[in-house]
């Protein structure tokens, strides 16, 4: 990186001002030499008042509007998944690098178009699979890449929540955040679109390997009193188990519900090896990391390791931008995940094992 690489100021905008855009807000303006100049979103007085609470100077109601004013580096785009790809083609078609939040696209065709785009443009592209930013997983994937439990074999892999069963989030039945989670019809793809996402990029990064084949089984339970409540028909997967083979011939599953009580946000991935074992947890707060190594295997023995701090996926973009090194995870990672996505709706639909070309 270059010394006035360093010294410039990187200007982002955010588009889209919802929940997820205070965090990135925040996170962005804490990073030296990056600052937070613009706001967008379709609702102007939203925008405004996001603008003013994080001392942004500038909001516009149209990303057309904030393209034609231009004095920004690069952009947040934390609109709603449906309109991804329109406006992250928009911004890239101005030379603006992007930070997408996660899914990049509704499907992979879509994933794949916007990849090829930013790949040729030459443009910065990052997605924010905020577990990425785990201690504990960074930590795991390097003693893999080590070599430190051998030839991986086996591996569990889970994501549960449980605000279906619980009100520690809020009630479900009356607030519209969780209820378009529920209804195809509001561009919800279930538990699999919402957190599947996250559990499989856990899995494959934490592991080092790509799935080779799966299987998947989703099911939709009954939640009210004709499958609806209100203008929400509950209609998507709330629970998914999947049976993975990964490039290597190793065996696991991945399985991920909303129902898993006792469990507020919590991922899991125990990865088994012809050397030792990991097991990894996380939160969107904190992750753990213990092993099972040398003469502890004869003994079932764990034990925990202290990690270190890894930079959160803002400050990766943030570094990507000012060295010109991409960096992960970037689009291309997005859409091979959103691949796995889309497999999984045609392994349930038609019930059968699927080879991932």
């Amino acid at each position: 990186m270059s010394p006035d690489a360093v010294k410039k100021e990187l200007r982002i905008l955010i588009l889209g001002t919802g929940g997820i855009a205070h965090r990135h807000a925040e996170h962005f303006s804490s990073i030296p030499g990056c600052r937070v100049v613009a706001a967008v979103d379709t609702n102007i007085e939203r925008a405004r008042t996001f603008a003013a609470e994080h001392g942004i100077a500038e909001a516009f109601t149209g990303l057309d509007e904030a393209i034609a004013w231009g004095r920004f580096d690069a952009a947040v785009n934390s609109t709603p998944d449906g309109v991804h790809k329109a406006t992250t083609l928009t911004l890239m078609a101005a030379g603006k690098p992007v930070f997408c939040e996660k899914p990049l696209a509704v499907d992979y065709p879509d994933a794949l178009e916007m990849t090829e785009a930013a790949e040729a443009a030459g443009l910065v592209n990052m997605v924010n699979l905020t577990y990425r930013n785990a201690h504990a997983l960074q930590m795991a994937r390097r003693m893999v890449d080590e070599g430190r439990i051998g030839t991986i074999r086996h591996f569990e892999a889970s994501y549960l929540q449980s605000w279906l069963t619980g009100q520690h989030w809020g009630d479900w039945r009356t607030e519209e955040r969780w209820l378009w989670r529920l209804s195809s019809d509001h561009g919800s793809k279930g538990v699999l679109g919402d957190i599947g996402i996250h559990i499989l990029d856990f899995a494959t990064f934490g592991s080092g390997l790509d799935i080779a084949a799966l299987q998947a089984r989703m099911k939709v339970f009954d939640k009210a009193e004709g499958g609806r409540i209100g203008d929400y028909t509950l209609d998507v997967n709330d629970s998914v188990a999947m049976t993975v083979e990964m490039t290597n011939g190793a065996l696991g599953v991945i399985h991920m519900s909303r129902y898993a009580t006792g469990n507020l946000n919590d991922l899991h991935l125990i990865l088994y090896g012809e050397r030792g074992a990991l097991r990894i947890w996380a939160n969107q707060l904190d992750s753990r990391l213990e092993v099972c190594l040398g003469a502890d295997i004869e003994t079932a023995t764990w034990s925990r390791v202290e990690c270190p701090v890894t930079p959160r996926n803002e400050h990766r973009f943030a570094m990507a931008m000012m060295s010109g090194d991409n960096g992960q995870p970037d689009f291309r990672r997005a859409a091979e995940i959103q691949k796995l996505l889309d497999l999984c709706f045609v392994s349930d639909r038609e019930g059968r094992m699927l080879i991932v070309d």
